[in-house]
């Protein structure tokens, strides 16, 4: 059972409650002006939250090693690069439009023929 506990009440009967969390399984929430700021739980259940802790920390580490190293502002040019290519792929986008528009005429591919738009006149 988890039961909460003023931080003066815990400081009076620390004794009975070492025994709550020791025989009975109990856990203990320290508050301290209303707000939880500790627990008291039984060694046992300290040792596996412990151990998952260090399992997890070792796991993130194995992570850490495993990705490749990047130079600190090699996202800044992956992220400049691909501005580049929306940018080319607008401009391109643009003139394939154009070219939608240009009429089958022989005159249309004739540059000197073309408007002040660049379209056939």
């Amino acid at each position: 059972m988890v039961r909460e506990a003023p931080a003066m009440t815990v400081r009076q009967n620390l004794g009975e409650l070492l025994n709550e969390i020791q025989y009975r399984g109990d856990s203990i929430v320290i508050t301290k002006s209303g707000k939880r700021v500790a627990a008291i739980v039984d060694i046992a259940l300290f040792e596996r939250l412990h151990t998952k802790d260090e399992d997890r920390a070792l796991q993130l580490g194995n992570r850490a090693q495993t990705l490749p190293a990047v130079p600190p502002n090699e996202h800044l040019v992956s992220i400049d690069a691909a501005q580049a290519d929306a940018e080319g792929f607008s401009r391109l986008a643009a003139l394939l439009a154009q070219i939608d528009l240009i009429p089958e005429r022989e005159d249309a591919y004739d540059p000197l023929a073309w408007d002040e738009h660049g379209l056939p006149q």
